[in-house]
């Protein structure tokens, strides 16, 4: 799955949409430090009001939301998995009778608590819906409607969300005119910030695959790697956090912990077009000897048996490839930070090439080149002759 397959499936996720149908929810309430199953109940999604309809979609397009090799990652199943969650979960895809299904989410619940106590109470959610994607644009000179002919692509979607302690209130009752102090009971589902989830299948260009699967970690570059091997089988994955410090050990380790800012935009810019000549195809990735080119056509003199020696010390392999769009920081946005003790400058890879570290009565001073007058607190800054 790519940005445009999940953005696709998140734009679906609103009521009253008749391109999505959800069959079915299924509620396993678990209580916090135990590992057993307290409750659990399944019912029509449509028997639910609009409000609860609502507070539901809202938490699954936030479960869905955030960037991929992030906060989203697609997940390769284990082949040779015991008590496979890909056998489950496609049994559950298939099942025909709302027994079966919940038989089968039952036994993903139990894989999720298994040794593993929550601090707080949880809910775990599941849906099994269907979406269905036009197989082409309506035309107008065309009678036939464009959603004449559609791609089905049945889903699971799990969501994990914890419980808070119902707020303490002072009220006033107006009936009785007097204050009174309210107690609730209930715990409240928190369904704004959801703990962790996943879609089944992939998605890839309106087709299923039920080889992958999609999963959501809380935080960014924070994934529960206890959940993606054991709950779902999947093989091991690398953040985006974790290839870019990889790309800049390599990077230290052949060319030094010394960059000149221009260098390092021609080494981003690169790695940038990349990106974009690939952005409708497979996203690419860089190993060695594409690193050596790119270092090579920013001006650095590199060897090549350093680069590949590089690559194979710190990544233990080295045809190890690197996700390119992981490598280089968000491009239009001031996404590269410049620490000092004085100020901090929050800058775009692409003007890294105005920045210098020069020489200035002796005191090393940043120096970055304008296009307008810098203003300070409102006034224009005064030039100077450099030097003076």
């Amino acid at each position: 799955m790519d940005k445009k397959d999940i953005a696709g499936i998140r734009r679906q996720l609103k009521v009253d949409n008749d391109l999505l149908k959800i069959k079915n929810i299924f509620n396993v309430y678990i209580m916090k430090e135990t590992t057993e199953i307290f409750h659990h109940q399944s019912q029509p999604f449509e028997m639910l009001d609009k409000d609860q309809q609502e507070l539901y979609m809202n938490n699954f397009k936030k479960l869905l939301t955030g960037q991929l090799d992030e906060k989203l990652f697609e997940l390769k199943f284990h082949r040779e998995a015991e008590d496979s969650s890909q056998l489950i979960l496609h049994k559950g895809l298939l099942s025909n009778h709302v027994d079966d299904w919940k038989e089968q989410m039952l036994q993903m619940t139990e894989k999720i608590i298994r040794d593993n106590p929550y601090e707080k109470d949880v809910v775990i959610s599941f849906i099994r819906a269907e979406y269905m994607k036009p197989t082409r644009r309506r035309s107008e000179e065309s009678e036939e409607s464009s959603r004449d002919a559609v791609y089905s692509n049945p889903f699971i979607l799990c969501s994990i969300n914890k419980t808070e302690d119902p707020k303490k209130e002072i009220q006033f009752d107006y009936i009785e005119k007097e204050f009174k102090y309210k107690i609730e009971v209930d715990p409240v589902i928190d369904l704004k910030n959801p703990m962790t989830g996943f879609l089944f299948p992939g998605i890839t260009d309106g087709a299923s695959d039920v080889n992958h699967i999609l999963y959501s970690a809380g935080k960014a570059n924070e994934p529960d790697y206890r959940f993606i091997e054991d709950v779902l089988n999947g093989e091991e994955i690398m953040t985006a956090k974790e290839d870019k410090a990889i790309f800049e050990e390599v990077i230290r380790d052949v060319v030094g912990d010394q960059l000149s800012p221009s260098t390092l935009a021609n080494v981003y810019g690169e790695i940038n077009r990349t990106v974009e000549e690939n952005e409708d195809d497979t996203p690419p990735k860089l190993d060695y000897r594409d690193v050596e080119r790119v270092l090579k056509s920013s001006g650095e003199e590199v060897d090549s048996e350093k680069v590949k020696h590089a690559f194979a010390q710190i990544t233990d392999n080295e045809g190890y490839e690197l996700k390119a769009s992981s490598i280089v920081p968000k491009y239009n946005s001031k996404s590269i930070k410049i620490n000092t003790k004085i100020a901090n400058i929050s800058i775009s890879p692409q003007d890294l090439q105005f920045v210098r570290q020069v020489n200035y009565k002796g005191k090393r001073c940043i120096m970055i080149e304008v296009e307008e007058d810098a203003e300070v607190d409102g006034f224009k800054m005064l030039p100077e002759a450099f030097g003076e």
